[in-house]
């Protein structure tokens, strides 16, 4: 469902999706559309969707123990800079992904530990990255300047 926000804003839209990894294709057309329309160069477009990506995965796999949950989308577009501003909205379990620690990417593949990747690269390709519980909600903000 893509919907403005209940404000009206004309920078802000949102889409509420069952989080499932089925649906990371909806996710990616859904910022991909915005961000074209947005003159977003491609190296930025490229990393805002790996990290919306690797955020979603998290999410289907890891905030909902028993069933499929829905996560909300919003995206934000600014203006001074230009950028962009993703939340992802979700109420499963309260989970700060950045605090994990960050992966030892001098180890090798094998050596390493799995897990942790994802958020490394997402707090690694985005510019501000921030997480809060509120009101029964996680809610993993991003944003990107280009």
């Amino acid at each position: 469902m893509l919907c403005k926000d209940s404000f009206g804003s004309e920078n802000e839209l949102s889409l509420e999706m069952d989080a499932t990894l089925q649906n990371v294709k909806v996710l990616l057309a859904f910022i991909t559309d915005e961000l074209e329309k947005h003159d977003c160069p491609p190296k930025a477009e490229m990393q805002i969707e790996l990290s919306a990506e690797e955020l979603l995965v998290n999410i289907a796999n890891y905030a909902y123990t028993s069933g499929v949950g829905k996560v909300k989308v919003t995206l934000n577009h600014l203006t001074d800079p230009t950028g962009i501003e993703i939340t992802l909205k979700d109420q499963g379990i309260p989970y700060n992904p950045l605090e994990k620690p960050d992966p030892d990417i001098t180890l090798s593949a094998e050596e390493r530990k799995i897990g942790g990747l994802g958020i490394y690269l997402a707090k690694k390709n985005m510019d501000e990255i921030s997480y809060e519980h509120r009101e029964g909600s996680n809610l993993l903000t991003m944003r990107k300047y280009w």
